[in-house]
């Protein structure tokens, strides 16, 4: 395949659910353009017009108009929040200060997903809970709340946000150290846009809530996540070059460009400015010879989403490719870790995962063989970029799933090889 032209990925997911979220506890009109209209997105909008939120249809380019309650609303019925974490997790926080009770649950496979961590911060806050187990579905009992100054047992945005939203929610301050690197930011840049002092000293995130959040209007840029994908597929091709426009380069979230800097990709950054403090810039990225790499345990929360993409480029690097730390993985919409390393075998590579570190070799042979995805979007996404090699015969058995976080995904892949 080669590769061509210019193109847009959808809006970044991670800022299009905290941009719902804030807006839906503004009181007024906020407006949101470049939104991902993804299904987690939906579940988002879904709950959010349930607590009291007025959302407008999402719909790709169009401007969603979000009329907030400044407080949300007890649910006459129980929120589904489909396959997102996200959508749970920071939820849980902000009904964590409401005085009113509301349960959350989800599909199949958000329902296995661990919950405690987040739960039990809230719950040291002075939320209460009824769950049986760690997953969904969930009860919040929400009230006031006192401040927390916690030091987290990972290092994770969803927990880090979910305790933010809720200090922002119940008026009280919240102190927070993560264990190894920062993960992503977007909520502290979006908190800091709205002019609410939030900062890093001494190694502890810091945040005094100061008043409420005011309409807004907010660009998303593209996801640096599902950009990812359409990267690794022009790395793989056998010619020409690709540029994504208006992606979103946090840099939080750029981790996998630093590690495919150093598989030898060839890749160019080309600034385009910024968006409520999120910067944005085109990248420029032409087919290069891989090497394998060594993942540090710092670098992996600034690039967890990109690790089944980053696994199946090892397996056509040169050398041996290790992602140290990689544990986060095993609780994702499957046991993520595991998957990577059995499909990749399957189609003839050698792969192992080991505890919480995943070895990758990387070969010639063309991949051929059959992709089991649970319903894992990225792992669906990741396969059938491996699926784009000179003599691959990859079958993946849902690429459907990759809606999830990436509508239009096949046909988005197909296009930049000039395959309509």
């Amino acid at each position: 395949m080669r590769v061509s032209g210019t193109v847009r990925v959808p809006g970044d997911k991670s800022i299009t659910h905290r941009a719902l979220l804030l807006a839906a506890m503004a009181r007024g009109r906020s407006h949101i353009g470049g939104a991902l209209t993804s299904l987690d997105a939906r579940s988002s909008a879904r709950v959010l017009r349930q607590l009291g939120a007025a959302i407008s249809r999402l719909r790709d380019g169009a401007v969603i108009a979000v009329d907030g309650c400044g407080r949300l609303r007890r649910p006459a019925r129980t929120l589904d929040c489909g396959n997102s974490g996200t959508t749970a997790r920071l939820l849980t926080g902000l009904l964590a200060a409401h005085r009113f009770r509301a349960t959350l649950s989800g599909d199949r496979s958000l329902r296995r997903r661990p919950m405690r961590r987040v739960t039990d911060p809230l719950t040291l806050m002075g939320a209460r809970f009824a769950m049986d187990g760690d997953g969904l579905p969930l009860e919040v009992r929400g009230g006031p709340l006192r401040p927390i100054r916690y030091d987290m047992p990972v290092s994770s945005a969803q927990i880090k946000s979910a305790l933010l939203l809720a200090g922002l929610a119940g008026g009280v301050a919240v102190a927070l150290r993560e264990p190894t690197g920062q993960s992503r930011d977007h909520t502290e840049r979006l908190l800091g846009a709205f002019g609410f002092p939030i900062g890093l000293r001494d190694g502890w995130l810091e945040f005094e809530p100061a008043g409420r959040i005011a309409p807004f209007d907010l660009q998303v840029p593209g996801d640096i996540s599902s950009a990812a994908f359409l990267i690794g597929a022009a790395l793989l091709a056998e010619g020409g070059e690709l540029r994504l426009s208006g992606v979103g380069v946090n840099p939080t979230r750029t981790g996998s460009l630093a590690v495919l800097r150093r598989m030898g990709a060839t890749l160019e950054i080309v600034a385009g400015g910024s968006e409520l403090a999120e910067p944005v810039a085109d990248v420029i990225v032409a087919p290069t010879p891989l090497r394998g790499a060594d993942v540090a345990a710092a670098e992996i929360p600034g690039l967890i989403d990109e690790i089944p993409l980053l696994a199946v480029l090892a397996s056509r690097a040169e050398g041996v490719s290790v992602f140290h730390e990689v544990g986060e993985l095993r609780v994702k919409e499957s046991d993520r870790l595991a998957l990577i390393a059995e499909n990749l075998r399957a189609v003839g590579a050698r792969a192992e995962a080991s505890g919480n570190t995943l070895h990758v070799e990387g070969g010639a042979a063309p991949p051929r063989g059959r992709v089991r995805t649970a319903g894992d979007h990225r792992l669906a996404m990741a396969f059938a970029v491996l699926g784009t090699v000179r003599g691959a015969r990859v079958t993946v058995d849902d690429r459907r799933c990759a809606d999830v976080s990436f509508p239009g995904f096949d046909a988005l892949l197909r296009q930049i090889g000039g395959r309509r």
